[in-house]
């Protein structure tokens, strides 16, 4: 359905949350290198618990990777910094949504070559991020509200 990209995640409580959530909406996980945990890691298994089996998960060296692997694709990068909100967005089947990692996000690099495709999830001012399993889990289901939770019942 959807495809979520994490780059350079590196709390694997929040890795092993999210892919729950990919499992159980049938999106694919994307990970990006360096991870800050081994894909084997305890806390990240015992937080996916026993949906590791429904995953479908890949695994790249850097986000430029995974652009060229999907060239045809439209990715969507999400940070504190952008101007427009998640909603705005109009998502379709496919598309990829991005996400950085806990402590410095996407980048500016990153974020730059990509200003017309980045959203944000709207909170208080002077308050720092939401949690980056949370923020996932907010997006995607926006994502599938938008197509009426095609695939759910």
């Amino acid at each position: 359905m959807f495809n979520i990209v994490l780059v350079e995640p590196e709390i694997p409580q929040n890795t092993g949350n999210i892919s729950r959530t990919c499992a159980v909406t049938g999106c694919s996980l994307h990970l990006v290198r360096p991870l800050g945990f081994t894909v084997d890691d305890r806390k990240l298994k015992r937080a996916g618990l026993d949906y590791w089996n429904d995953l479908d998960i890949y695994y790249y060296d850097s986000f430029e990777e995974v652009e060229e692997k999907h060239p045809d694709s439209r990715f969507f990068l999400f940070s504190t910094h952008a101007e427009r909100p998640y909603a705005d967005i109009e998502f379709k089947e496919g598309d990829f949504l991005v996400f950085g990692k806990e402590t410095a996000g996407l980048g500016e690099r990153i974020l730059s070559s990509h200003k017309n495709m980045t959203a944000r999830i709207p909170m208080r001012p002077n308050e720092r991020s939401l949690n980056l399993s949370n923020s996932v889990a907010i997006v995607v289901y926006e994502a599938f509200r938008q197509i009426g939770f095609k695939g759910m019942n």
